[in-house]
């Protein structure tokens, strides 16, 4: 945990198109770690933005008939309907276009060039270069002649660039990763920076001469700073690196990174170092999820294989698109989406598992005590209340160790176990028979207490059904004012407590 706060980031998008469902997995990924934190009762800061410097942009830009500023401007806000949308609650968003970022990449520079250890220097550099990376590689790196990431054909380049000497910092960076395991998540993605730090660094080119958009090099004008030194230091902006000394030492340095695996070398490797050379504390965390794909083949907007988020959203929902995405995936390692497989995920987890218990709970209530939350007696509870208490102290670990897949399947075992307690109770029977009064209100507060619990557990990843399930319980205290672990605590919903059946939580779905 940081100083003060909970800091927890995104990575920082590149608008040079609009977003697929790949950049929103790592957004709701970031956002229900937020919320998570939030719940716990901390201080959290969740920063997400856009990166709008670079060669690629520029080029898309130019492809349009517009300037890259205008380019940026009329893309930028499609990005922020699509989180506004998934319903993300992030505290800042950062635009690398914005003076207060313009001012932190031209401190930092100076910090770097000014240390006394000669980190910069004017150089050239000859090479093959991948716009859609912003980045250079060795012939030996490339796939069939390929950039591997993108597997679309790299540029020759030549042009003077001022360099970084990443080199000087290889043994600090080895002894970071092999001396603290955390710092680098998950396992393979630390073994395959331990990997290539092993086999030694390279300086790498921190500016650019061969176009014009971007931070100015402050003592060199002609320079624009490289697209990944300008993108990676709106982590420090967004704390107040260059204006708000007070707000960055309270705030920095950053928990957790969240990225995908294809660009942790520039985090795990580019971004300490340039912060060691800086004099300033590295993140605590870099945590590098996989890729997802469709049909086997990676999301991306270069290969034209992403997929709106709209398109999901405007079937599923938001609450549902969520809950998939966490649910399906083991987080860190790859995913493949299908649409098949997210309406059975759907329809028998929401519709058939939570749906399907809050709508029998309440529908009980409303007939058989008037909807009110009738007072326990002595009687089978079924082993519900040490399911709940075994479940949320797991779901802290998953949540603070980032495996959110862990933790969501962890929540469900309460769904399961509610809805079995159901079937071998069947309290529809005791009403109807008569005379068994003491055991069906015992049942009935069983059940809906557990229904309680579990709404405070999902409002991470499903903040909506999470409010409309508090709202139907009749449950007076917000929902957001909740603490996790004082909520799972059983006996917190009052007798008496009116309850209201309202509209399913989650239809089924057709495919």
């Amino acid at each position: 945990m940081g100083r003060d706060v909970f800091f927890i980031t995104t990575p920082i998008y590149y608008p040079n198109d609009v977003p697929h469902i790949g950049h929103a997995y790592d957004a709701v990924a970031v956002d229900v770690i937020a919320r998570f934190h939030r719940l716990l009762g901390e201080e959290v800061f969740h920063l997400t933005g856009t990166d709008e410097h670079g060669l690629k942009l520029q080029r898309a830009a130019e492809k349009a008939g517009m300037t890259p500023k205008a380019w940026v401007d009329e893309m930028e806000p499609k990005w922020r309907a699509v989180w506004e949308r998934l319903d993300i609650a992030y505290d800042d968003y950062i635009r690398t276009t914005e003076p207060r970022h313009h001012a932190a990449v031209q401190k930092l520079l100076a910090a770097v060039h000014d240390n006394g250890r000669d980190d910069i220097y004017l150089g050239s550099y000859e090479g093959l270069y991948c716009v859609a990376c912003e980045a250079y590689y060795v012939e030996g790196d490339l796939r069939d002649g390929n950039c591997p990431i993108h597997d679309r054909p790299v540029e020759h380049m030549r042009e003077e660039n001022y360099f970084f000497r990443l080199s000087a910092y290889r043994d600090w960076l080895l002894d970071r990763y092999e001396s603290d395991p955390d710092a680098l998540q998950p396992e393979s993605r630390r073994n395959e920076i331990l990997s290539l730090l092993r086999s030694g660094l390279q300086d790498f080119s921190i500016s650019r001469s061969s176009f014009t958009w971007g931070v100015p090099i402050p003592w060199d004008p002609k320079h624009v700073t490289y697209v990944w030194f300008d993108a990676l230091t709106n982590y420090a902006t967004a704390a107040g690196y260059a204006d708000d000394p007070a707000r960055f030492a309270r705030v920095w340095p950053a928990d957790v990174h969240m990225i995908g695996k294809d660009i942790v070398r520039f985090h795990a490797v580019y971004w300490p170092a340039m912060l060691r050379a800086a004099g300033v504390e590295p993140p605590r965390q870099v945590w590098a999820h996989g890729f997802l794909t469709v049909g086997g083949q990676k999301m991306s907007k270069t290969n034209a294989t992403g997929i709106h988020p709209f398109d999901l959203l405007d079937h599923f929902g938001v609450d549902s698109y969520r809950y998939y995405f966490l649910r399906e995936i083991a987080f860190g390692q790859d995913g493949n989406f299908s649409w098949e497989s997210m309406v059975d995920r759907h329809n028998a987890d929401l519709a058939n598992g939570l749906g399907n218990l809050a709508s029998r709970v309440l529908a009980m209530l409303a007939t058989s005590f008037d909807g009110k939350v009738p007072e326990p007696a002595e009687g089978p509870d079924g082993g519900l209340p040490a399911t709940v208490a075994d479940v949320a102290a797991r779901v802290v670990g998953h949540l603070r160790r980032v495996e959110l897949s862990q933790g969501v399947a962890a929540m469900w075992e309460i769904v399961d176990h509610a809805n079995r307690y159901l079937v071998e109770t069947a309290p529809w029977k005791l009403a109807k028979e008569g005379g068994r009064d003491a055991e069906l209100r015992t049942i009935l507060y069983t059940a809906a207490e557990a229904l309680r619990v579990l709404a405070v557990l999902v409002s991470p990843v499903m903040p909506r059904a999470a409010a409309g399930l508090w709202s139907q319980l009749g449950v007076t205290e917000p929902l957001t004012d909740q603490r996790l672990l004082a909520a799972a605590r059983w006996g917190g919903l009052a007798p008496g407590t009116v309850t209201t059946k309202g509209e399913a939580l989650f239809p089924r779905l057709e495919s």
